[in-house]
C-alpha cells in the first residue's frame, strides 16, 4: 500500500516540476531588456549609411549563387576598405552596414567554425578585421549582415526553398555570432536575412544570444517572426512612421512588432536594369548606371522626417573598390546634406 501511495506522490511531483512557470523560464531563453531610449537616438543620429555587398556574386553576375564548391571563385584583385569608409565619410554617412556572410556560406571574417572564408580565398585577407580599422580610422559606426540560413547542396540545389533550419547548424550560427560580437569591436545592429530559414536558431534565441555580448547591439530581421526584434528591417523599403508597416517593403511576411524601437530601410544605388545583379557589383557593362544623388537625398530627408535609418546599398568591384559614378554621386549626396550646394527644389523620385 505504500508503495501504491507512493507512486502517485512521483507523479504528482513530476506533473508540478515539469509544469512548474519557473522551470520552463529558466529552460526558455531570457527575454532581454529594451535598449534605452538614449540608445534609440544615438541609432537615428547615424541617419545614413552605406551597405556593403561583396561576395561570391561580385564574381558570378548573379544575385543569388548557390552551388559554389570552390572558394577561389571570390578572387578581388584588391581590396580598399579605406575608400569605402572614406568615401561613407564624404557622402554624410554615419555608419557601414556590411555584409559578413550571404547565403552561399562564404565568411567574410577569419572565421574558425568553416574553411569556406575569405582567408582561404586568393585574397588571403581578414576583411572584417580590416574594414573595423578603416571606419575607426573615418569615424564611422559598424553594422553587420549575416544570413541565418545557408545552401546546403543538394538540398538546395536551386538556392530558392526555405525551411525551418535553413540546412545549417545552429551550434555554427551561436559560434559565427560569437566571434563578429566579440572580435570586432561594437556592432551598431545586426541585419539578419531570414530568406533561406533561421539557421536552426529561433529568432527569439538568437536575439538573446546576441544581447548576451552586446546588450546595446540591436537585431532585426528582414522576414520571419519579429516578436522582440527592436529594429524594423525594410529591404527595399522607404522613409516612413515606425507605425507603417508597409515601408517595410515588399518582403517583410509579417506583422509589426510592438518591440520595435526604430526602423531602417535600404535599396541598391543600382536602378533596375537587365541581367546582372543589383545588391552586388553586377556587370562591367553596367558600369554607368547610378540612381540619382537627387533621389538618395529625397530619401535621406525622409529618414530624418520620421526617425529612420537609411542603407544604400553600394557594391565594390571586383577589385574590392567602389566604382566611380558610385563615388562621384556619394559625394553629391553628401554636399547637399551638408549645404554646400542646393539641391533641386523638385526631388527625383
Amino acid at each position: 500500500m505504500k508503495a501504491v501511495l507512493f507512486l502517485p506522490s512521483l507523479l504528482v511531483s513530476a506533473v508540478c516540476f515539469l509544469g512548474n512557470p519557473l522551470v520552463r523560464a529558466a529552460e526558455a531563453p531570457a527575454v532581454p531588456p529594451p535598449v534605452s531610449e538614449e540608445r534609440v537616438k544615438e541609432l537615428q543620429g547615424l541617419r545614413f549609411g552605406m551597405f556593403v555587398c561583396w561576395s561570391f556574386s561580385t564574381f558570378s553576375g548573379k544575385e543569388w549563387t548557390p552551388g559554389v564548391k570552390d572558394i577561389a571563385l571570390f578572387k578581388p584583385t584588391g581590396c580598399d576598405t579605406d575608400q569605402w569608409a572614406r568615401t561613407a565619410k564624404e557622402a554624410g554617412m554615419g555608419y557601414i552596414l556590411f555584409l559578413t556572410k550571404h547565403h552561399d556560406g562564404f565568411c567574410l571574417w577569419d572565421t574558425a567554425t568553416t574553411e569556406r572564408k575569405v582567408t582561404k580565398s586568393p585574397l588571403g585577407r581578414d576583411v572584417l578585421a580590416e574594414l573595423r580599422k578603416s571606419c575607426d580610422r573615418h569615424g564611422i559606426r559598424l553594422a553587420l549582415y549575416f544570413s541565418e540560413g545557408e545552401w546546403d547542396s543538394p538540398d538546395f540545389p536551386d538556392g530558392r526553398k526555405r525551411r525551418a533550419n535553413g540546412g545549417y547548424d545552429p551550434e555554427k550560427k551561436k559560434a559565427q555570432l560569437k566571434e563578429l560580437l566579440t572580435r570586432y569591436g561594437d556592432v551598431e545592429y545586426i541585419w539578419f536575412d531570414h530568406a533561406v530559414g533561421d539557421g536552426g536558431l529561433s529568432h527569439r534565441e538568437t536575439i538573446s544570444w546576441v544581447k548576451s555580448f552586446q546588450p546595446r547591439c540591436f537585431v532585426g530581421f528582414n522576414n520571419g517572426e519579429q516578436e522582440g526584434a527592436d529594429i524594423r528591417l525594410g529591404e527595399m523599403g522607404r522613409p516612413g512612421p515606425l507605425d507603417d508597416q508597409s515601408a517595410a517593403g515588399k518582403h517583410m511576411d509579417r506583422p509589426a512588432s510592438s518591440s520595435y524601437r526604430i526602423a531602417e530601410f535600404t535599396y541598391p544605388i543600382l536602378p533596375e536594369h537587365k541581367g546582372g545583379a543589383m545588391w552586388f557589383y553586377s556587370l562591367p557593362e553596367h558600369d554607368g548606371l547610378c540612381l540619382p544623388a537627387e533621389k538618395i537625398y529625397a530619401d535621406y530627408q525622409g529618414a530624418v522626417k520620421f526617425g529612420n535609418v537609411f542603407a544604400l546599398d553600394v557594391g565594390p568591384d571586383y577589385a574590392g573598390r567602389l566604382r566611380e559614378i558610385d563615388v562621384r554621386t556619394l559625394r553629391q549626396v553628401g554636399r547637399y546634406i551638408r549645404g554646400e550646394e542646393k539641391p533641386p527644389a523638385a526631388p527625383v523620385r
